[in-house]
């Protein structure tokens, strides 16, 4: 089933954040499609993908090492947009190779203002290399049988930004998402919807409209003010994921729920970590108790004992030990 892009709830892709459990809370919550957290060409080069059948996922993972770099699962797969960095065509198939089977679509970036990014040629530094941001997205429709798109911001005028998003809806992407905001701007600048709205109008492919939305209404605000069907959001959804919902959830529902799927995909402690502090640091400080937790926390159990969740992780590392004595069983059987 081919992924649409028309009339869709966005996850942005974010760095530490976008990853299993919180991808997942997003869709739990109402959104369409889930862009997974920029991963670099060069790393999935080093890496191989295993079936993880304790948890029911699929790792990419570096050889040699237990580190996974993404992991998936069957839920989202028609929904999970598997985000890549690259500044090289060959080298940005090779990698989406690896993964193209398990996931909806793949996505170039090509906004990402850091400077780690542009200084390997990657992100925004491809904003200024038409001729090789074709090269990347033919060479990936060319040989994959899944949707590729982009993600681009602003260039210094509307007329230079149009025409790059004229050139690139010619390598016949399938959509096209659009941050209202300039390489050089802050997160604390304006987004500029008027600017993504004559991208919208200039083009035949789906616009996703990316910029200042915080709220559950601001979707339709920003639909209204660009033409564009599909919104993605970023920091409105780490702050409270439910933002995808109209009526949503208090943030500290949101957060025991993160800690479950945490819990479920035996996610990373320092990136649950990291994604719990963003939340709280919103709202409060980590200053005060439940932060101090988080920081302290070595481990996922020690998450768990902070949100209440005791029961949860039992019962969850209970039905594995059930699964690994099974498989065991069967393996002395030779079934």
């Amino acid at each position: 089933m081919e992924m649409e892009y028309s009339n869709k709830l966005v996850l942005a892709p974010m760095v530490r954040v976008g990853t299993l459990p919180f991808r997942l809370l997003a869709a739990q919550y109402g959104a369409d499609v889930m862009y997974g957290e920029e991963i670099i060409d060069h790393k999935l080069l080093k890496c191989e993908r295993r079936i993880n059948d304790a948890i029911g996922s699929t790792d990419i993972v570096e050889k040699g090492t237990a580190n996974v770099v993404f992991r998936t699962c069957e839920q989202e797969r028609n929904q999970v947009v598997f985000q890549l960095g690259t500044s090289d065509a060959v080298r940005a198939l090779t990698a989406a190779q690896l993964v193209c089977n398990d996931v909806a679509a793949i996505d170039i970036n090509m906004g990402c203002p850091k400077a780690f990014s542009i200084s390997g040629g990657m992100g925004a530094a491809l904003l200024k290399k038409p001729d090789l941001i074709h090269d990347i997205l033919t060479t990936l429709k060319r040989n994959l049988c899944i949707p590729v798109t982009c993600k681009i911001r602003l260039l210094n005028s509307t007329h230079d930004t149009v025409e790059l998003a004229r050139r690139i809806e010619k390598t016949m992407v399938s959509a096209i998402a659009v941050h209202g905001r300039r390489v050089a701007d802050r997160p604390r600048d304006p987004a500029n919807w008027s600017e993504i709205a004559n991208v919208v109008d200039a083009l035949s492919i789906p616009v996703i409209a990316n910029g200042d939305v915080f709220e559950y209404d601001d979707f339709q605000r920003i639909r209204a003010a660009t033409g564009a069907s599909s919104v993605m959001v970023a920091r409105g959804a780490l702050w409270n994921a439910s933002i995808f919902h109209p009526v949503g959830s208090p943030i500290e529902v949101v957060k025991r729920e993160y800690v479950r799927k945490s819990v479920l995909w035996d996610h990373d402690i320092k990136s649950t970590k990291y994604t719990l502090k963003e939340m709280i640091m919103h709202y409060t400080s980590l200053e005060l108790p439940e932060g101090k937790g988080v920081t302290r926390s070595e481990n996922l159990a020690d998450i768990v004992r902070l949100y209440g969740e005791e029961k949860y992780y039992e019962s969850i590392n209970t039905k594995r030990l059930g699964v690994a004595v099974g498989s065991t069983t069967h393996a002395l059987n030779g079934t």
